[in-house]
C-alpha cells in the first residue's frame, strides 16, 4: 500500500445528485480493479444548502438501477480539500470558476479539472445538473460518469504508477 492514497473530490453545486454520482460510480470502478486502499474518492457542493443530506432519490435510482450503491450525505467544498485531495473535479463551468475562485496557489489551481475532460464517448462540455428536470437528465448524468470514470481510473494509474 501506498505511504498516502490518491484521493479525487467530486464536485458540483449541491452535492445530491451529480457529484456523489460520481463518487459511487467511481468507488464502484475502483473496487472492482482492487485498488480501495490506493484510490479514495469523497464528494462535495460548492454551496451548503442540502449539508447533512442524502442523494436526491431520484439519481440514487438511477444509479442503483445500474448496479452501483448511492452512500454519502451533502457537504460544502471547503479550502481545506485542496489539500486533502489530489484532484478536485468540477461537473460544469459555475461550479469550476467556483472552486477556481478559492484556490489561493497555483498548486491549488493545478489541482482541479472538469470531470468531462475523461470522457471519450460523449461530447459534451459539462456534466448537465438534472434536478429540474425529469429521469433524462438523471440517466445522462449516469451516462456521462460512467463514460469519463474509466478514463479517470487510467489517468490516475499512470499518474501515480498505482
Amino acid at each position: 500500500m501506498p505511504e498516502r492514497c490518491y484521493r479525487v473530490l467530486f464536485v458540483c453545486m449541491g452535492n445530491i445528485c451529480r457529484s456523489p454520482a460520481g463518487e459511487n460510480i467511481f468507488r464502484h470502478l475502483v473496487e472492482k480493479a482492487g485498488l480501495s486502499e490506493d484510490i479514495r474518492c469523497d464528494s462535495a457542493g460548492t454551496i451548503g444548502y442540502h449539508t447533512g443530506k442524502e442523494p436526491d432519490t431520484r439519481m440514487s435510482k438511477t444509479v442503483r438501477g445500474r448496479g452501483y450503491e448511492m452512500t454519502g450525505s451533502a457537504r460544502q467544498f471547503l479550502t481545506q480539500d485542496f489539500e486533502d485531495f489530489d484532484l478536485v473535479l468540477t461537473m460544469d463551468d459555475e461550479n469550476y470558476d467556483n472552486v477556481m475562485k478559492l484556490a489561493e496557489s497555483d498548486e491549488a489551481r493545478a489541482r482541479v479539472r472538469k470531470f468531462t475532460d475523461f470522457c471519450i464517448a460523449h461530447d459534451h462540455s459539462e456534466v448537465p445538473d438534472p434536478y429540474y428536470g425529469g429521469e433524462d437528465g438523471f440517466e445522462l448524468v449516469a451516462n456521462l460518469i460512467e463514460d469519463g470514470a474509466g478514463e479517470l481510473l487510467a489517468f490516475i494509474r499512470s499518474e501515480t504508477r498505482i
